[in-house]
């Protein structure tokens, strides 16, 4: 079992305050792989320390100068991606090919956005005889989830970075390995000590003493809704910005004019990518009430299609990342069928053949209804809420019915299609299923958070403006 005990303060791996360590579990075939310590108050003191004493001078670094960082980032990222697709496959359940296609490259793929939005942005602008100028906020607190750990971990740091800020990163206890191979990267690549800091730990250790520290200006959260209202909350008091990317229950509406198969058998696809672990998953499908039953039987022949595993020929679906999200997710499809949704495949248990690790059956639920507990929760797992509708006035007042707003689904004729996008309360919208665009705003409305991540929008939010009157 491999040891990751130190942590990553000001340019050097150093020893916690108080020893507590954690094992990393395999969700795979649910054996440790790895131990890391759990930092506390005291590490969280010294980190923020080292990033206050190098934001004196980081924050005066020229544009070229931050250019260049990012560059050499880059370059030392790609020599590592393989370590980091590894790492990840290994701690959170992500298949190979899923960690090499997507979850490793999302991280170097912020990086050279970033590097682009900061080749071009304008830092300075004048507004009569006022000139305004564009600043780093300061010190910022990361806290990163275990779902997409370094997509989460890049598209905060590299703009973080681009803006001239220094930074301290809590990431998930539950998936670290990732976040200590991109410390060495950053370490490799010429990052001055104290620019960039890294504490494991978990919530009430570490994180809760980041957003209360009066010495973080700015923190930024990705996660549970739950867990981000306690961040809003410790971060109050000293009254630092917060943003946050939350939850989801994402609304996909099938429009009568919709290719029926292709929409229905891409949505269920995007439900087993990751598990369905992803905030933005389209959960519920909306459809026409006379299509259910075909659009039942599409999806169900998706859902029995799938395979399983972390390697392998094809495209298997891995395992849920830890056993609390197994047994929720186990819960919640009991739930399902308890209320009184139709089971159309799936169900509670592994899959057939399956014995060990945290993999669960891809399952389809038909006749859903809005108030339903799977309709409402978000199950962060391969679970597909079938909801019929009469109206698309009744379907978009039901995908709008929820707390959430992260992201949203219309298949239909183009035009027909951006017309009901333009209804939808959510920061995000796919049309007949596009895909990501790192360029785009990356946030939801309500209580799946506030303030953008990705591309200009993301840089921006770690800017503070300045007015300097009679300067121009």
């Amino acid at each position: 079992m491999r040891e990751h005990l130190n942590f990553y303060i000001d340019g050097q791996w150093v020893a916690p305050a108080t020893p507590r360590t954690h094992e990393v579990i395999n969700p795979a075939n649910e054996e440790p792989i790895a131990k890391i310590s759990l930092g506390g108050a005291a590490d969280v003191d010294k980190a923020v320390a080292a990033a206050q004493r190098a934001f004196e001078t980081f924050q005066f670094t020229s544009r070229e100068e931050r250019m260049a960082l990012l560059g050499a980032i880059i370059g030392v990222y790609q020599k590592r991606m393989n370590d980091v697709a590894e790492a990840i496959s290994s701690e959170m359940g992500a298949p190979l090919w899923l960690a090499k296609a997507a979850q490793a490259p999302a991280g170097l793929g912020h990086f050279a956005n970033t590097l682009e939005v900061l080749k071009n942005y304008k830092f300075e602008d004048v507004r009569g005889s006022t000139l305004l100028r564009y600043e780093p906020v300061g010190v910022c607190g990361f806290i990163t989830p275990w779902n997409w750990p370094i997509n989460q971990i890049a598209c905060k740091v590299a703009p973080a970075l681009a803006a001239g800020c220094t930074m301290v990163l809590k990431p998930s206890e539950l998936s670290p390995l990732n976040a200590i191979i991109f410390a060495e990267i950053l370490h490799e690549a010429g990052v001055p000590k104290g620019v960039f800091n890294l504490v494991n730990g978990d919530g009430p250790g570490v994180g809760e003493a980041l957003s209360k520290h009066p010495g973080v200006d700015m923190m930024s959260f990705t996660g549970s809704t739950r867990a981000g209202i306690m961040v809003a909350k410790n971060a109050a008091e000293t009254v630092k910005r917060v943003a946050q990317e939350l939850g989801g229950k994402s609304a996909n509406i099938i429009l009568e004019d919709a290719d029926l198969n292709s929409a229905v058998a891409g949505g269920m696809a995007t439900m087993t990518v990751n598990s369905g672990q992803s905030c933005n998953a389209p959960s519920r499908m909306f459809v026409p009430r006379g299509k259910q039953d075909q659009a039942a039987a599409i999806a169900k022949g998706v859902a029995e299609g799938v395979t399983f595993g972390v390697d392998g020929d094809g495209r298997p679906m891995g395992p849920l990342s830890n056993a609390n999200q197994f047994q929720k997710v186990q819960a919640l499809i009991q739930k399902g069928i308890d209320e009184g949704a139709t089971l159309v495949t799936g169900g509670v248990g592994r899959p057939p053949g399956v014995n060990r690790g945290y993999y669960v059956r891809p399952t389809v639920f038909a006749n859903v209804t809005n108030d339903m507990t799977i309709a409402r929760e978000e199950i962060f797992g391969p679970v597909l809420c079938i909801l019929p509708y009469d109206t698309e006035e009744e379907a978009v007042r039901q995908a709008n019915d929820t707390v959430y707003g992260l992201s949203g689904y219309v298949s239909g004729e183009p035009a027909h299609a951006k017309a009901v996008a333009a209804k939808l309360r959510t920061g995000n919208v796919h049309l007949n299923g596009a895909g990501a665009d790192f360029n785009a705003p990356f946030g939801g409305y309500k209580q799946s958070g506030n303030g953008r991540e990705w591309g200009e929008f993301g840089f921006e939010d770690f800017l503070e403006v300045k007015a300097v009157m009679g300067a121009a």
